[in-house]
Order: structure tokens, then sequence, then C-alpha cells
């Protein structure tokens, strides 16, 4: 199993609110997850970044991949891989 680290888009039209997940590559954007470590809102000036690092470092180890703007949300916030 193909495991993700990767945007799950919550929020009415036009107002996004990101919940950062953890889920198999297979399931839909807005499906099945295994596990939600944090939070991201585009909306607030500035943007608005909630991450749980015990838990994204545990799945990065374990080898979760994060997409391309999961990577830049964790380097903002300061999780290396």
């Amino acid at each position: 199993m193909a495991v993700k680290i990767r945007l799950r888009r919550m929020g009415y039209k036009k107002h996004p609110f990101y919940r950062i997940i953890v889920a198999d590559s297979r399931s839909p954007r807005d499906g099945r997850f295994i596990e939600e470590i944090g939070t991201y809102d585009p909306n607030t000036e500035p943007s608005t970044l909630k991450v749980n690092e015990e838990l994204a470092k545990k799945w990065l180890n374990n080898g979760a991949q994060p997409t391309d703007s999961v990577s830049k949300i964790f380097k903002a916030v300061g999780i290396e891989k």
C-alpha cells in the first residue's frame, strides 16, 4: 500500500480550508483517510498552519510520501525528512 501525506479540501465554495491527512494513494482526494495530522487555512493573513510534528515525523519515517504542497508546508513549519 502506497501512503501519501496530502491535503483534503474542506470549506465552502471559493473559501477553501485544508486538512493535512495521511491516506492511501488510491483513495479519492476527499475520501477515506488513515489519520489527520494538521490543518492549513490560506484565507487568513498570514496563512494559518497547524501541524502535529510528532505524527508527521512518524509517518515520514514509516515511508509516507508528502505531495509537493505538503512538502512546502512542512518546510515552512520546520519539518525535514
